[in-house]
């Protein structure tokens, strides 16, 4: 009988120090050190977020316009998509974030230079953009299917 008490309490103990040190581990894997942002820019379409993740063939220079207008004017989210295929979601600064639908609205099909500070988390990437222009030299294809 002293053996299986001996057996249970070292196994209690051996599951509770295992719990520990996992939700340890886990606990510094989510918890990223707070990192200034870095100022930078980045070029791209701005368009909404659905057709890109779910159009594989969709790129920052071939796409449809009258889709992306139209998923735009419906209050779909837009981003910035990189002739790379890198997506950013335009962020404020501000706490709780801003919309940035409006911003962006007067530049959707558009392929444009935005500067502002970078984020990345994740793999996710963000942009608080303080200055945007359309880059009218870029050849878009805008009846792409």
């Amino acid at each position: 009988m002293k053996s299986l008490v001996f057996y249970c309490t070292a196994a209690a103990l051996t599951f509770l120090l295992f719990s520990v040190a996992l939700l340890s581990a886990q606990r510094k894997n989510t918890t990223a050190p707070e990192e200034p942002a870095a100022k930078g820019g980045i070029e791209g379409l701005v368009r909404d977020i659905s057709c890109p993740i779910q159009n594989q063939k969709a790129s920052a220079t071939n796409f449809n316009l009258k889709c992306a207008l139209d998923c735009a004017k419906e209050g779909s989210p837009l981003i910035i998509l990189t002739k790379d295929g890198l997506i950013y979601i335009p962020i404020s600064l501000e706490m709780p974030d801003k919309d940035q639908h409006t911003l962006l609205m007067p530049f959707v099909g558009k392929y444009v230079k935005a500067t502002g500070d970078l984020f990345e988390r994740g793999g996710t990437r963000a942009i608080a953009i303080s200055e945007i222009k359309e880059m009218k030299d870029v050849h878009l294809v805008t009846d792409a299917k």
